[in-house]
Parts: C-alpha cells; structure tokens; sequence
C-alpha cells in the first residue's frame, strides 16, 4: 500500500521542482489524464482495504483508463465539442465516490480495533 503512495510523492516533488510547462493546446487531455490517474490511484487505495487489490486489474485500469479519457478529449477537439466534460464528470464522480468508501472503511477498521481493544 506504501508504494503508491511513495511514487505519488516523487512524481509531485519532480512536478514541482521542475520548470516543464506544458502548452495550452494540452491542457484538457492533461487534466483528463491527472483525473484519471488519481481515479485509479483511489480505486487501488479502495481495493487494498478491502482486501480485493489485484495489481494487475489495477495497472490495466490505469492505462485503460488514462487512454480511454484522452481518446475522448481527442475527439472532443476533433468534433468540435467539449466532451472531454463527460469524463471530468464521469471521474469526478468515481473519485467521490472512492473517497467516501475509503473515509467509510479507515473509519469502520478505527472503529472494530477500538471495541476490540475493550
């Protein structure tokens, strides 16, 4: 579980210590990508506490998913629409969701080892 986020860790601290820009014309596929990514960074955290974690379900779905919101961008930008919003809206509610099972879970396990304890 450690190893996620130690990578997350590096890649932010290259992030920003770096002075990489990245062009207007990218922004979109970017930030469809960083929501993707963080989506499946969350459904891993979710997967490792329910002890469902299967790594490589978790790396398919990274690369599935990155590519799958930047084909959309793509499109979006080839037809003239902004479809790149459905994924930022179909990731942004997974993302919730994630958290929210998440918080649910730390705070069950906090609960089970504290009534264990009495």
């Amino acid at each position: 579980m450690w190893l996620p986020i130690l990578f997350l860790l590096i890649g932010l601290s290259l992030g920003l210590l770096t002075d990489i820009r990245v062009p207007e014309a990218y922004s979109d596929y970017l930030s469809i990508a960083v929501l993707a990514a963080f989506d499946t960074l969350l459904g891993g955290i979710r997967a490792q506490l329910e002890r469902t974690f299967n790594e490589t379900v978790f790396m398919t779905g990274f690369f599935f998913n990155v590519s799958l919101a930047a084909f959309l961008a793509f499109l979006g930008v080839q037809l003239g629409v902004d479809l790149y919003l459905a994924a930022v809206f179909a990731f942004g509610v997974r993302l919730f969701q994630n958290l929210a099972i998440i918080r649910h879970q730390v705070i069950d396990q906090k609960l089970l080892t504290k009534f264990r304890k009495k």
